[in-house]
């Protein structure tokens, strides 16, 4: 206002000097009268009223003249008062409101009777046309020119300067800086009218990093506790301080340090604790970077008394604290505690509660009497911070109905360390669920989704039920895990609930595709495609094909792969995951033909289709399977039933002893119980578990025949005969969320065991060479499993066929494959992204395993043992990639290096066994 103010005084000047010249410049052709009057306007001692008869804008050079008299207020035909009218005044806080203009002057051009004529001349601040930042790296500059908040085009201002320094400023403080220096020039730009170009010069000194943190008035908790609360705000590398003459500092041999003789002064380290800080020999050199960062100190603070809140110090407070810079640049932190008493649960009484009786609630709560004071451990198991592992009391009524259920904890009594509550209970009437909606579903059905709900309309709400729901809809794949929301509706009126499911369609289809061109091999390639979200009904319709006729949720997967002569394979299955359409009953069907033929010929030195005829084995096989969702234990569980059936046809191929030429039948069922509860997203679950165990048996062919009948090689593979056992589980526990990351990116431990074991009915036969383990590598598939082997991965090893770990199993392939196997396996998994587009995740893992060839060689504890890193890749299109680098521990002999008993290990389609 004061510069308003100040404008307003030159402007009146302004305004007689124009009325002067104005008079001068027409005293031939105006009447002296009427200049006078014009002059002598402010000098009556009577005010009079004016009409303003024309408003006249001058010095625009982009700005429409309309929209600055708009701006400013003023009309022709508008009355004023004169002297005393303030609408002059009003007029120019009007326009420097708007922060276009660098002056303004209203002048009074002339005056005929009553009817006054105005010109209000402007001076248009300039716009900017560019800007660039001096004394940062390319790709600095590149990242702030989306941070300055700077737009081309627009008019320059003091304020838009002060904004983009500070914007600067706030830049580099988050990167460790905070002794950042910002000056703006300001130029003008010939190309352009009234238009000028800005350079901000950054000095950015260095990075300030935090030296030391001292604690002070912390008597029962110790420094180191306290330091591992504070994620965002590290120490860096210790220095090992030497004593001087005065016994109060210290120094690194070039630097004094006085802080230490600073906090003891004023009152931030206790004498008791001086000893510990200043003790030279306490130091030692760890290598860390620790850049200070303002926001996340604050929010460290706060972790600070979470931590002492929930040792019991409910009355914990940071009394103060300080940061000091030293000579290097870098800062000492020092945070002065008052921890208060720590204070301790004490009785628990319970009102309102008519469902569950105060025993069943005291025992879901889990806290006694005697038991340390933590608010959080009380609001958590109250329910009071949502959470879907339930097991608190707001899940137990809410599990049962009682959407409108409240539930307070109010202290009743607090003496010397001990703190009564009573917990009120609102319980409210049960809940019944009303209408259910589906949105956001473009492409699949309604019926498809809701044969997957379990929030029934009619059936009483149940928060578990909706949690599985979306656990179940995102098992589907058709929806991004993320969005699957349950918008819920209560109505207190009549009791019910409504619940609107808002969902994302995802890309669920995969397409495989590649090809080469070998010399002599000749044209080698993979086309596969699966389709996830299939509809066979509609496949006959031809306005279903857009491009494909998809909605209900049936899978289609096509697979061809050749590669040139030696090698080819085609592949279908289809999946109809509810038969019937009333009850989870799935039905699958599959085809295979896959031929590997020995196409080299070595008189040639190249391979040929007449080697390819002459040499070879072929393996048909057709399945039919039935699953069955059961109803108990619980309706995680299901039971699967298939026939296999397998030809192996073999043609001057030496892969058994005594069998080259022939044919080999297996016939098979399979029965499989299998538990699933892993989850919410399938390609990344953080919690649950899968398990199965299936039992899989040909006919006993050795019932029929004598030990005679075996002797030949040729009766021998006719029909395979074995049984075989296999049992896999896997559980998937949060562990905690990275500091700084979203909730949703929590570490996630997995923990896994496998086992398999193949058997025979009868002594009178071997133990088939078809179905047997192959351990080691990736894990991919190959031409061993053309015989039915289960390919089981063992990082950090290549394939082995010794069962004793001390042998180092570095082969190029192996010649007899196991008929019992272990596999444990750990994984730490941290998820860089879980977005539908692209899952991202890392890991690390720990691996043993081991395979035996007889049940008396067998040793659980024997396995080769593996460390590693790896990561995935999950993208709709192409499914899942997966890199590990694994070290096989037990590879490491005498004097080798880790080096060589690492490898590098890729997957591709699906997690390997």
């Amino acid at each position: 206002m004061h510069k308003i103010y100040m404008t307003l005084f030159f402007v009146v000047i302004a305004l007689f000097t124009k009325t002067t010249v104005n008079a001068q410049a027409l005293q031939d052709t105006t009447p002296v009268s009427v200049n006078v009057d014009l002059e002598q306007i402010f000098n009556a001692k009577n005010p009079k009223e004016y009409t303003i008869a024309g408003i006249k804008v001058t010095g625009t050079q982009s700005f429409d003249q309309n929209l600055i008299v708009s701006i400013s207020a003023l009309a022709v035909g508008d009355k004023v008062m004169i002297p005393g009218a303030d609408a002059f005044s009003k007029a120019i806080t009007n326009l420097w409101k708007q922060n276009l203009i660098s002056n303004v002057e209203i002048f009074f051009t002339k005056l005929v009777g009553r009817d006054l004529y105005v010109e209000i001349n402007i001076t248009e601040r300039p716009r900017l046309s560019s800007f660039k930042f001096k004394g940062v790296k390319k790709g600095e500059g590149d990242d702030l020119n989306g941070k300055v908040g700077l737009v081309k085009g627009r008019v320059v201002t003091e304020n838009m300067k002060m904004v983009a320094i500070d914007n600067i400023k706030k830049f580099y403080v988050e990167k460790g800086f905070r002794n950042i220096d910002v000056t703006v020039q300001q130029e003008k730009d010939a190309t352009q009218t009234n238009a000028v170009f800005l350079t901000f010069t950054i000095s950015k000194g260095d990075k300030v990093r935090v030296s030391e943190i001292f604690f002070g008035g912390n008597d029962n908790v110790p420094d180191p506790k306290l330091k591992k609360q504070m994620k965002g705000t590290k120490e860096m590398s210790r220095l090992t301080l030497y004593p001087a003459k005065d016994q109060n500092v210290y120094s690194d041999k070039n630097n004094t340090l006085s802080f230490n003789k600073y906090l003891k002064e004023s009152g931030y380290l206790s004498p008791s604790k001086t000893k510990e800080v200043l003790d030279p020999y306490f130091r030692f050199k760890l290598l860390s970077s620790a850049k200070f960062n303002e926001k996340k100190y604050q929010e460290d603070k706060e972790k600070i008394l979470d931590y002492y809140n929930s040792l019991g110090y409910r009355d914990a407070v940071i009394v103060a604290d300080t940061q000091y810079t030293d000579k290097k640049g870098n800062m000492d932190v020092a945070i002065k505690l008052s921890e208060g008493h720590q204070y301790y649960f004490g009785n628990i009484a319970w009102r309102g509660n008519t469902k569950y009786t105060d025993s069943l609630l005291s025992f879901f709560l889990g806290i006694h009497k005697g038991d340390i004071y933590n608010i959080a451990t009380l609001n958590k198991k109250l329910g009071k911070q949502p959470s879907q592992e339930g097991g608190d009391i707001s899940s137990l009524y809410m599990d049962d109905g009682y959407l409108f259920f409240r539930i307070e904890a109010v202290e009743t009594a607090v003496y010397q360390d001990t703190i009564d509550h009573e917990i009120r209970i609102v319980e409210g009437p049960q809940a019944t669920i009303g209408k259910v909606e589906i949105t956001g579903n473009d492409k699949t059905k309604d019926y498809v989704i809701r044969r997957e709900l379990r929030t029934i309309p009619g059936e009483k709400f149940s928060r578990e039920q909706l949690i599985r729901t979306q656990r179940e809809l995102s098992q589907l794949g058709f929806f991004n895990p993320e969005k699957i929301n349950p918008n819920i509706v209560p109505n207190t009126d009549n009791g019910t609930v409504d619940i609107n499911w808002g969902l994302e369609e995802k890309s669920s289809d995969q397409l495989e595709l590649s090809a080469g061109f070998g010399g002599g091999i000749g044209l080698t390639g993979t086309l596969g495609i699966t389709f996830n979200n299939f509809s066979i009904n509609n496949i006959f319709k031809k306005s279903s094909w857009s491009p494909l006729p998809t909605g209900d949720g049936q899978k289609l997967s096509l697979r061809v792969q050749s590669n040139g002569k030696a090698f080819r394979s085609y592949n279908f299955s289809f999946t109809e995951p509810w038969l019937g359409g009333k009850k989870r009953n799935s039905f699958t069907v599959s085809y295979y033909d896959t031929k590997y033929s020995n196409a080299y010929d070595p008189t040639t030195g190249l391979y040929s289709s007449t080697a390819a005829d002459t040499s070879y084995i072929k393996t048909t096989g057709f399945s039919i399977s039935l699953g069955k969702q059961l109803k108990w234990p619980d309706d995680y569980f299901s039971l699967i039933y298939s026939l296999n059936l397998q030809q192996y046809q073999l043609k001057n191929y030496n892969i058994f002893p005594g069998l080259t030429n022939g044919n080999s039948t297996n016939i098979s069922i399979k029965v499989t119980l299998a538990r699933s509860s892993a989850g919410p997203n399938p390609i990344f679950p953080t919690s649950g578990s899968n398990m199965n165990l299936s039992l899989q048996l040909t006919p006993p062919y050795s019932l029929f025949h004598d030990k005679s009948f075996y002797d030949d090689a040729t009766s021998r593979y006719k029909f395979v005969e074995f049984h075989k056992e296999r049992f896999n589980a896997e559980w998937f526990v949060p562990i905690g969320t990275a500091h700084g990351a979203d909730h949703n990116k929590q570490f996630v431990l997995k923990a896994a065991a496998k086992y398999g074991f193949l058997g025979r009915y009868s002594t009178k036969t071997q133990i088939s060479p078809f179905e047997r383990f192959q351990l080691g590598d990736a894990g991919l598939s190959n031409n061993f499993a053309l015989l039915g082997y289960d390919i089981i991965a063992h990082r950090g090893y290549p394939v082995y066929d010794n069962s004793n770990p001390k042998i180092n199993p570095d082969l190029s392939s192996a010649s007899q494959f196991f008929t019992i196997f272990n596999k444990y396996t750990l994984e730490m998994r941290y998820p860089f992204s879980t977005a539908a587009s692209s899952t991202i995740y890392g890991l690390t893992f720990f691996e043993a395993a081991n395979g035996w060839y007889t049940i008396q060689d067998y040793n659980p504890f024997k396995l080769r043992r593996s460390v590693g890193v790896g990561a995935r890749f999950f993208l709709p299109m192409f499914g899942l990639l997966g890199f590990d680098y694994g070290i096989g521990l037990d590879r490491v002999t005498p004097g080798s290096t880790l080096k060589s008993a690492a490898k590098f290990t890729f997957m591709l389609g699906q997690e390997p066994e």
